[in-house]
């Protein structure tokens, strides 16, 4: 078989894939993965909405895959009202039983509880501010430049900062390495490797990141 005709593998962990894209090899393979990689992980979300489910699906992911997570999206936007704070803030326990009914998503009731408490809690940070400028305040002066997957930070000094003060403004299930893949996947941080066609594209770090 031809390298053409199947995705090549270089030393850096990276797949040449068969478009000629450089990609990590989680996001080679299944096209689902590789769409989310190159239209959405990585781009900026800096509206409260969509902040909001981030930090509701990472929750959900913690102890499982991504790719769970996202197959399940759509239902989980379904289930969740597309995870408008105001709406989700006045689910009951019969919402509770729905969801815990609901073999289309996760149904884990401390995930479904905590999301509806992190909406309550998104509601009252409108106060200071609001939720997508609360978890921007936290994006740090400089992003990693990693080469391998290896090399990729699984927490960071700004994602414990982040972890606590989100704790304290009422939120759950916000641990300092959930809070550091959110902020891998709105933009916080760039954690594309260095080889890889996405690099730079979030427009809020140059590509090399030479700054850094």
């Amino acid at each position: 078989m031809s390298k053409e005709s199947h995705p090549q593998k270089l030393d850096s962990g990276i797949v040449l894939g068969e478009d000629g894209l450089a990609r990590p090899k989680w996001a080679s393979v299944d096209p689902m993965l590789r769409g989310y990689y190159d239209t959405e992980w990585g781009m900026p979300i800096r509206d409260e909405q969509g902040l909001y489910e981030r930090l509701s699906l990472e929750a959900f992911q913690a102890g499982l895959s991504w790719a769970t997570i996202l197959r399940k999206r759509p239902a989980f936007r379904t289930a969740f009202a597309d995870f408008d704070p105001e709406k989700v803030a006045r689910f009951d326990d019969s919402d509770v039983e729905r969801l815990l009914n609901d073999a289309s998503i996760v149904r884990n009731q401390r995930k479904i509880l905590a999301t509806i408490n992190n909406a309550h809690a998104t509601i009252k940070l409108r106060d200071k501010g609001g939720l997508a400028d609360f978890i921007w305040s936290f994006q740090p002066d400089k992003t990693p430049r990693p080469r391998t997957i290896e090399e990729i930070p699984t927490k960071s000094a700004e994602s414990l900062a982040l972890s606590k003060a989100l704790r304290k403004e009422g939120f759950n299930f916000v641990g300092p390495t959930t809070m550091y893949a959110l902020m891998e996947a709105v933009g916080i941080v760039d954690t594309h490797l260095l080889d890889s066609h996405r690099r730079g594209s979030s427009g809020v770090w140059p590509a090399d990141s030479a700054s850094s």
